[in-house]
């Protein structure tokens, strides 16, 4: 039997840390100069980049902690303490400098193409959003359990999707206070997040606590 609210704490998860609503200031300011259609095009490429990168972490997550010989423990501890780091970035509602840095940034200004770098990456699936797809993934590898993990992806590219297509007339009636509460919002509940991850992680690396 399926346990839905399992699987709605994953696309929540994945919605959050991805944050479309966080990104559409910088997106706004990277395509100014751009024509409308120039705009949707990059829209759509970066929603397809980040279906692209989630759905390989669903699936080649396992191969790759075997191949370095990493522990799911492990990796669940470190992916948890990364998000915690975010997920205080976010509650300071500096989320956005929390994934690219000033180097990134003043890159990405020359770049003919932004949509793959830094917006798709570093910025919407970062290694925060890859680190959860792995760890969720971990968690039974069942054909149905991958799948739903994929859809999660697909509709949290899609939400990217639409909210960078009306990131202009978002970000004019949205103020900076609101989308830094959201972000606060999301904050929080990527720290409840990182919290069962970094326990989790301790526990299969000493199993001693849960005794």
């Amino acid at each position: 039997m399926v346990e839905w609210n399992e699987y709605i704490k994953i696309f929540t998860s994945l919605l959050a840390i991805v944050n479309p609503l966080g990104i559409i200031p910088i997106f706004v300011s990277l395509t100014g100069n751009l024509t409308k259609q120039e705009s949707a095009r990059i829209a759509r490429m970066v929603s397809i980049t980040v279906a692209i990168l989630l759905i390989l972490s669903a699936l080649i997550g396992k191969l790759v902690l075997n191949f370095f010989g990493i522990k799911i423990g492990s990796f669940k501890v470190g992916g948890g303490i990364l998000l915690m780091l975010i997920a205080i970035a976010m509650m300071r509602a500096r989320h956005n400098q929390s994934r690219q840095t000033f180097e990134e940034a003043r890159e990405a200004e020359d770049k003919e193409s932004i949509a793959v770098v830094p917006i798709a990456t570093p910025l919407l699936a970062g290694p925060g959003a890859i680190s959860t797809v792995i760890i969720f993934a971990q968690e039974s590898f069942h054909p149905l359990h991958i799948g739903l993990i994929i859809i999660s992806s697909i509709l949290v590219a899609l939400i990217s999707w639409i909210a960078l297509n009306v990131a202009n007339p978002i970000s004019k009636m949205m103020s900076k206070t609101t989308i830094n509460i959201i972000t606060r919002l999301m904050g929080l509940l990527l720290a409840a997040i990182a919290v069962e991850f970094i326990v989790g992680g301790l526990t299969q690396l000493i199993p001693a606590l849960t005794r």
